[in-house]
């Protein structure tokens, strides 16, 4: 990964492939995607299982190495953070209180302990967890793990916000409130966001821009501006005609790609089931 100053882009990727080794095989897991990401976009990335969206997000974050192409990132200041990642499973740290689970980025780099309580504070105010600053992630519910986990982020100030499905696991009532609460959050710095979801409805109701992939091997099927204004109103968003019109456009370019994997996925049962009819059938000899 590049990082670069002084750019309006602030995620750019250029001819990016990533293949793996399986079992002496190769998958290719990304096959010459191309992109950039403005400063301040909340990006959002949908597309069928397996199609890559996890490996790019992690190539973004430095965690993965791709075969070929680049990633530049701009780096506005050397004193933050290049990102700060959200996953979709629990990632707060259960030793420690809330408070100072969203300080940790903060603790981590040396920050002044009167700034890291300034910021703490906001940030836990804004996620709506301040009476619960000395509590345990034990003591807290799914939903509001994914709280500490936002404050958390946004308290680190990273050039660039990665989410990975950060509320999948979530009942649809607190994924709504958590979409809010993010929107909310969200709008006080428009930090530049890239966001992976399945939800079509999710994407649409939380992006300025959705990238839809292909089926494995990932590449850009689509780029799909999202036309709503600012701030917005989640629940009141989905009344309006328009945002069933752009989910049926997105759904439109995604249909095809979810068959497709499904279509990948089922080839390879007739080989397990054959495997499997021959160890119950040896009792356990294949």
């Amino acid at each position: 990964m590049t990082l670069v100053t002084e750019s309006a882009t602030k995620i750019e990727i250029k001819d990016l492939d990533k293949r793996f080794h399986v079992r002496q095989q190769e998958v290719v897991a990304l096959d010459g995607l191309t992109l950039d990401i403005p400063t301040g976009q909340f990006f959002v990335i949908v597309g069928p299982s397996g199609c890559g969206k996890t490996t790019l997000l992690r190539i973004i974050a430095g965690l993965e190495q791709p075969t070929s192409g680049t990633v530049t990132v701009q780096a506005d200041s050397t004193d933050r953070p290049i990102n700060s990642m959200i996953f979709q499973g629990d990632s707060v740290l259960p030793w420690m209180t809330v408070w100072d689970n969203a300080a940790y980025g903060l603790h981590s780099r040396g920050v002044p302990a009167a700034e890291v309580r300034e910021t703490v504070g906001h940030f836990l105010d804004k996620t709506g967890l301040s009476q619960f600053a000395d509590a345990y992630p034990h003591q807290l519910s799914g939903g509001m793990r994914q709280r500490v986990s936002i404050a958390r982020a946004f308290a680190n100030d990273p050039e660039v916000l990665l989410m990975d499905e950060p509320f999948s696991a979530l009942d649809e009532q607190n994924k709504t409130l958590l979409q809010e609460e993010l929107l909310r959050v969200w709008e006080e710095n428009r930090k530049t966001v890239v966001y992976i979801t399945h939800s079509v409805d999710e994407a649409v109701t939380l992006g300025d821009r959705i990238l839809v992939m292909t089926a494995r091997p990932g590449r850009a099927k689509a780029f799909v501006d999202v036309p709503f204004d600012r701030p917005r109103d989640v629940v009141g968003l989905r009344h309006a005609p328009e945002y069933g019109d752009m989910v049926y456009e997105i759904w439109g370019h995604l249909r095809d790609e979810v068959n497709e994997s499904q279509r990948a996925a089922r080839a390879v049962q007739p080989r397990r089931h054959g495997l499997w009819a021959r160890l119950t059938r040896n009792g356990g000899s294949a």
